[in-house]
């Protein structure tokens, strides 16, 4: 459901594009084209370094420390420490934090940033002294600025909801900023997206439309993520002694994939495998890990109400369009029978822990949906924790969509009014399919549909969805600890004090 990496295009962290790279092109002997595409594609990968992503504000299901870190900069593939999404602890010097950029820096290995704080005082500062080299969470023409000011290289996301290219893209064509500082990076792409729009391709057709010189948009998208991951002797020439991962298209601008080369053997034309794609059998326990106990019902998502009171103003996660960070809102609620619900455009909103069966649910509410009716959307993709998050309109209906997914082993289900209109499996661990992208695609391209149908106006708003537990992203998130204030890096009550 949700990618980071494309079926064909040789990617890099983030999303990257690696379209040129090593081996000299060679034609094929007869009979290598048979091989199967595992013999021909790279996926270079960044170690994963925050799970939780804020120790003390989630608990997930596997936590990864500074030796697994150590352990894997030996390992083939890994090309450095991914999203450095603890920025406070960076900053305040955490001895875990700093043991796992250590290792990944005297590997000499590239420390993946993620700053999604808006303040570039002082703490940015020492977030970047801390170690981190690239930063994908810029909304702003001054975010991109202030990072490569710094040294940073600054990542412009275009995902299937983060808008962030066209903001930022200015400050190379109108502010004349030096493009070599620069790279396209996708981020979250939902499989509709990657099927019917494209993955980098679609990244460097939009800075294009946006104002930037083809040449240029194109070198952010290969030659500047080659540089920066310290790939440049393999990839990025079309020369002898490099890989040859070639992309043949007739139009810069418009950037149709016509054909592509993977060390050196064409792999796809028009859209279209020429190729074996094999596939794998994937061990019992990464089918079986939703885990929530009990079967749900209604009253595991009921919100009492409290000290008898009648009415409540309660905190409210505000949902901003096409982009990842959220506002801190507040909304007067009214009291019925002592239970408070979502009222207007707030809906509810719940996390349900599902990977130790302790049966928890934590409720707070969440805003600008657009959600009418009984309804309920559930998923089992919530970076990066990954534990189950509800939302809905109706308590009966979230139960529906909980237990639903308990069922299938994982995915994205919407219901109404007791039927269920949609419903992606993802039965890898929750979070991935076994089914070819076209299936995928067509589910989730439902799943969005059947959003529309309940209400909902904003684009691709499953994406917001799945990054509404990613308590390292302003303002407010949910963890399975309450509600946290980001700002602060601390739970908060639901409900704001009465004057």
């Amino acid at each position: 459901m949700i990618e980071r990496n494309h079926p064909v295009l040789s990617v890099g962290a983030q999303g990257h594009l690696l379209s040129i790279s090593r081996s000299s092109f060679h034609y094929a002997p007869q009979g290598e084209t048979a091989l199967n595409l595992d013999r021909k594609l790279r996926v270079d990968t960044q170690m994963p370094s925050c799970a939780p992503s804020a120790p003390g504000l989630e608990t997930t299901g596997f936590e990864i420390g500074p030796d697994d870190v150590a352990e894997a900069m030996g390992w083939p593939g890994i090309i450095g420490l991914g999203e450095m999404m603890n920025f406070p602890d960076v900053i305040n010097g955490s001895q875990q934090m700093l043991e796992e950029i250590a290792p990944t820096m005297r590997a000499g290995k590239v420390v993946g940033g993620h700053f999604a704080s808006p303040d570039r005082g002082i703490p940015f500062h020492a977030y970047v002294a801390g170690g981190p080299s690239d930063d994908h969470e810029g909304t702003r023409e001054s975010d991109a600025i202030d990072r490569v000011r710094q040294g940073m290289r600054s990542m412009l996301r275009l995902g299937s909801a983060w808008y962030d290219i066209k903001s930022q893209i200015t400050s190379i064509t109108q502010k004349g900023l030096d493009p070599r500082n620069f790279l396209l990076c996708t981020d979250d792409c939902h499989s509709g997206t990657l099927m019917h729009e494209g993955h980098m391709n679609r990244a460097v057709r939009h800075a294009i439309a946006c104002g930037c010189d083809p040449l240029i948009a194109l070198q952010m998208a290969t030659i500047n993520t080659a540089t920066h991951f310290g790939l440049e002797r393999e990839l990025g020439s079309v020369t002898a002694g490099w890989r040859a991962d070639l992309i043949l298209t007739s139009d810069l601008r418009a950037l149709p994939i016509e054909r592509v080369f993977a060390r050196g053997i064409s792999v796809a034309e028009a859209g279209r495998l020429t190729v074996t794609c094999p596939h794998y059998d994937w061990p019992a326990d990464a089918r079986a890990t939703v885990r929530m106990g009990a079967a749900k019902t209604a009253e595991d998502f009921a919100i009492p109400a409290p000290n008898g009171a009648t009415q409540v103003t309660a905190r409210v996660i505000g949902i901003v369009e096409n982009q990842a960070p959220t506002r801190a809102l507040t909304a007067d609620l009214s009291v019925t029978d002592g239970k408070v619900g979502g009222q207007g455009e707030v809906a509810q909103i719940a996390l349900v822990e599902r990977h130790r069966a302790t049966g928890d649910v934590v409720n707070a509410f969440v805003s600008d949906f657009g959600y009418t009716g009984r309804m309920a959307i559930a998923s089992t993709v919530a970076h990066d924790c990954h534990h189950m998050i509800v939302v809905g309109t109706d308590r009966h209906q979230m139960a529906l969509a909980a237990n639903r997914l308990a069922e299938v082993g994982g995915g994205v289900t919407l219901w109404r009014d007791g039927q269920e209109l949609a419903l992606v499996e993802l039965p890898i661990a929750g979070l991935m399919s076994d089914r070819p992208a076209h299936a995928v695609a067509d589910k989730a391209q439902a799943l969005v549909a059947a959003m529309a149908d309940c209400g909902c106006t904003l684009n691709n708003a499953y994406m917001q969805h799945s990054l509404l537990a990613l308590v390292v992203i302003p303002e407010l998130r949910i963890s399975d600890k309450g509600l946290i204030d980001v700002s602060r890096f601390a739970v908060t009550d639901l409900f704001a004090p009465t004057a």
